[in-house]
């Protein structure tokens, strides 16, 4: 389970070597702040990675970066600059919310709630209130969701939400990416999360030599 790679290929590149032929989700945000924008979206459709639609993919498609700080904006009209047709009609494809079944689990994928599935900002602090909620609502036992760069588990007897933290940006104060495995077997679910080293000075220069904003560079050293 991959979320928020925000055009970091570098990030990504290393993550792939850790998965090997393992089934891969991505809960959105292929796209924003990082350099690599259609290389991040062909990876996508070459592996048949089922993605949802995340805020980036949004304001790209739509041009409208109205709720984007300065820097974000300029990253997205950068992004839809420079994104391929071909890239750019795929994503403008991406569904809000993707549903499945394995051994019975029944999971439900988002990028920010599943009732807000673009824009809203999931986490325990401000929202494990409603996680019981969430699962019952939807009818689900496991939601996994993204959008806020920053990784948690949640389980009750209602099921499990998480957030499998961020490839391209992370903003746990951790450099390094992180993703989620997500095991199903004969109907017990585990999460864990995974942390990967990757060469943050390549993909920190490609957003300098971008002309992309300097701290959106800078950032990634730090896990911001």
């Amino acid at each position: 389970m991959v979320s928020d790679i925000h055009g970091n290929l570098d990030a990504l590149n290393a993550v792939m070597k850790h998965l090997g032929k393992k089934s891969i989700y991505c809960l959105g945000d292929l796209i924003g702040y990082g350099a690599n924008p259609n290389e991040v979206v062909e990876w996508v459709r070459e592996n048949n990675v089922k993605c949802v639609m995340g805020n980036h993919e949004y304001a790209v498609v739509t041009g409208d970066a109205s709720w984007f700080n300065p820097d974000a904006q300029r990253a997205v009209f950068w992004t839809r600059a420079n994104l391929k047709r071909e890239n750019f009609d795929f994503i403008k494809k991406l569904p809000e919310k993707i549903k499945l079944k394995v051994d019975a689990v029944r999971i439900l994928f988002v990028h920010g709630s599943p009732n807000d599935p673009i824009f809203e900002y999931v986490l325990p602090d401000t929202h494990e209130s409603l996680f019981d909620y969430y699962l019952s609502n939807n009818n689900v036992d496991v939601i996994g969701l993204g959008h806020t760069h920053i990784p948690f588990l949640h389980e009750s007897d209602k099921g499990i939400i998480f957030n499998p933290g961020s490839i391209g940006q992370p903003r746990s104060n951790d450099p390094r990416a992180c993703y989620a495995i997500l095991t199903i077997d004969n109907g017990n679910v585990k999460v864990e999360h995974k942390l990967v080293e990757y060469d943050v000075a390549s993909a920190a220069n490609k957003i300098i030599e971008a002309g992309l904003p300097r701290f959106l560079a800078q950032r990634l050293y730090i896990g911001i």
